[in-house]
Formats: C-alpha cells, structure tokens, sequence
C-alpha cells in the first residue's frame, strides 16, 4: 500500500535534531495514536472535552484549571489575551483593538525571543526591561527584579517569563514583585521537559500561567500544547478560543471551566479562534502526559544514553573527528567534533541531501560540531545514521 507520503511526493527523515516543529515533532507511542483514532471515530461536546482534560493538567501541574491548546504559542496567545481581557466578554470583542485596556506586558530583554510575537498578536505593547550585559560579554548582570517593579504601571496585564535554566531573575522574586501589584506572570515552559517536576515547578513558585508544548517531550501529537493556571484566566482562555456560535440560552457550557453566571452574555468568537485544537489533539496529548509523568525521569534518561551510546559504537573510530556523550543532561547528547570544523557545515547539509535524509542539531555546526539528539530516534535508525557518516567523513579525509 502507498503511503500518504509516497503520494505527496514527500520523503521521510531520519531526524536526529529532536522534536522541533519544522521537522514534524515527536515519533508518537501507539497508546497515543490508538487514543486519537478512537476520538476521531466519534463525536464530542468540545468544551466538556476540554474541561475532562483540564482535570486531569490540573491534577498534574497543581493548578487551579487547565486547557488544551494548539501548541505552546497558542497558550501564550491565550493567556496574555485572558490577562488582557479579563472575564469582560466586551473586551474580548474588541481584541486585538487594545483601546481604553490595560495593553502592556513586560519582558526582561534577555527574554526576548521570536515567539513572543504571539504575546504581540494580542494588540499589547511589550515593555522591556534591563541590560543583558552577561550575554553581551560587556559585564555579569542581567534584569533584576526591583527593575521590573519599577516598569509596572496601571497599564500593565502581565509579565511574560520564558522559563530556562540560566534565566534571570529567578521566577520567585518576579511573581513576588508582580503580585505586589496584582499583576499576573506568564511562564513561557514550551521546551521545560524534562525533568517532570517541571510541570508543578512554575505554577509553585508563584506563576499564574503556564505554558508547555503537548509534541516534544510529553509525546502528543505535534498540534498539541498544555496551558495551567489561575481558574478565571484558564476559564477567560477558554472564551476566547471555543467555538461559541449558539444561542445563549442554549449555552450550557461545564461549569468547571466556565461559569455562566458569571457573565453578562457570551463573547463573539475570540482572537484564539485560530489557534482551534480538535478532539483528537486533546486525547493523544492527555494519553502521552500520563504516560510522560508515569516514566521516570531516570528511566527516560538511561533510554535516550543507551540509544546514544549504541550510535556511537556504530560510528567507531571516524578519521579527524572526536566523539563524546553528554549522558548527564536532563536530555542526554552526543557531540561529533570534525576537524577542520570548516567541515560541520557541508558534512550537515549532505546528511540532509542524502538518501535517507538525516538531520540532526545544527547548532555548532559552524564550529565544526554535529548534535545528535535521541528523541526522535528508534534502534533501526542507528545504522543508516552511522553509515552515512563512515561515507562522509571517509571521503572528505581521502
């Protein structure tokens, strides 16, 4: 039988890169596709749907609420539209027209990255904050907290953290400063996978909304996103990006994600319109996140440096080239040093135009270092990997 692929004219990867979003996400487990094809063979009220899974993100996260969205730029649009609006279905109305709104959010410009045009997409201002000299090499400091006080004004809905290891300032004392003046802190969490406690860690030291991506780490399908949070944000999301064409007084919408009475009539559809996540995305994404917090961290961990190991012995010993394994990062890697490293470039795109086409972390590449990253690898994809290399590398040092 020919695949939809084959029909499209459209080959398949060997992606040793992870699951990014321009290389399709992550390889699906079969729980996680048996649960999106029986959702698709049936037919749901989206919003009870969708307040089931905010149970079960709730219970996991330790928020208030939860949601599914179309990925994690999706909840940023959500979550900085709810932080805008509120629960006044009036303003939602009138999104992204920010007029006669509290229409500024707040960055420290170290955080400062191209999803943030999402954040924007709502109509707001984004104000940044601080000096980043420690990446600029120019000194050691970066934003602090008492700058970001100092940058709230009666304009201000939010403050948008994008959540790393080397962020700063720490989460606490932003969510200390904000909620000094009853400004909610938006985590940016897309990639924040694993470790697993990572899922209660933002919303325990203070955030009021977190955003992760439902296809990389967790597993779902690729068009799938985690939002958590406060209650009345999770639940303004929800106005702004449900399909809300019936009659009021037929809307009887779960009172665990919305309540009715709360509201004066229910708004026109939102600015998340387009950000629409179909039966199929909830299901996948809520099976892979139980299966996600049922692995350990450590399990995961030992499965992805087994994998790599097993690459590098396949490799061998490659002429010019220094092979080493970073097995003790929370998503373990294997370096492949070229020299000269004027070669990391054309020896990445010929892995790329070869047959099959094998693409991996291009990150060093310019410094003559190949990434190799487990996540989306499978055991048969070892040898083609390894091959393909002995070729390159043999050909270039002949």
């Amino acid at each position: 039988m020919v695949s939809i692929f084959e029909q499209l004219g459209v080959r398949t990867i060997i992606n040793a890169a992870g699951p990014v979003t321009r290389l399709s996400g992550a390889r699906m487990d079969e729980d996680v596709i048996d649960a999106m094809r029986e959702a698709s063979q049936v037919c749901v009220d989206i919003a009870e749907l969708q307040a089931g899974a905010g149970q079960l993100i709730a219970e996991v996260t330790g928020a208030e609420a939860g949601y599914v969205t179309s990925g994690a730029a999706a909840g940023l649009v959500l979550a900085t539209a709810a932080c805008v609006t509120g629960m006044d279905p009036g303003k939602m109305n009138r999104l992204p027209d920010t007029s006669g709104m509290k229409n500024e959010v707040i960055m420290p410009r170290s955080h400062r990255n191209f999803y943030d045009h999402a954040v924007r997409s709502v109509g707001v201002m984004l104000i940044e904050v601080g000096i980043p000299d420690r990446f600029s090499g120019a000194g050691v400091r970066d934003t602090e907290a008492w700058e970001i006080a100092d940058a709230m004004t009666d304009q201000t809905a939010a403050i948008v953290y994008v959540a790393q290891s080397f962020a700063q300032p720490p989460l606490p004392q932003v969510t200390a400063v904000a909620h000094k003046r009853g400004v909610p802190v938006i985590v940016d969490a897309a990639g924040q996978l694993p470790p697993a406690a990572n899922l209660k860690r933002f919303i325990s030291e203070g955030a009021d909304a977190v955003c992760f991506s439902g296809g990389k780490t967790i597993g779902g399908p690729q068009g799938a996103g985690i939002l958590c949070g406060r209650r009345n944000l999770i639940s303004s999301a929800a106005l702004q990006h449900l399909d809300l064409d019936v009659y009021y007084d037929l809307w009887d919408p779960p009172p665990e994600l919305i309540d009715k009475s709360a509201l004066p009539g229910a708004p026109q559809h939102g600015i998340g319109r387009p950000c629409k996540v179909g039966k199929e995305q909830i299901a996948g994404v809520m099976v892979a996140l139980q299966k996600f917090v049922a692995e350990s961290d450590e399990a995961r961990q030992a499965r992805w440096s087994q994998c790599l190991q097993n690459l590098a012995d396949a490799m061998g010993d490659l002429p010019g080239c220094d092979i080493s394994m970073d097995a003790y990062r929370t998503i373990p890697i294997l370096r492949l040093v070229l020299s000269p490293a004027e070669r990391g470039v054309e020896v990445a795109r010929q892995l790329m135009e070869g047959d099959p086409s094998i693409h991996i972390s291009t990150s060093g590449v310019y410094d003559g270092v190949l990434i190799f990253n487990p996540m989306c690898l499978s055991e048969d994809m070892i040898k083609p990997i390894a091959d393909r290399l002995k070729e390159l590398i043999t050909s270039c040092d002949s």
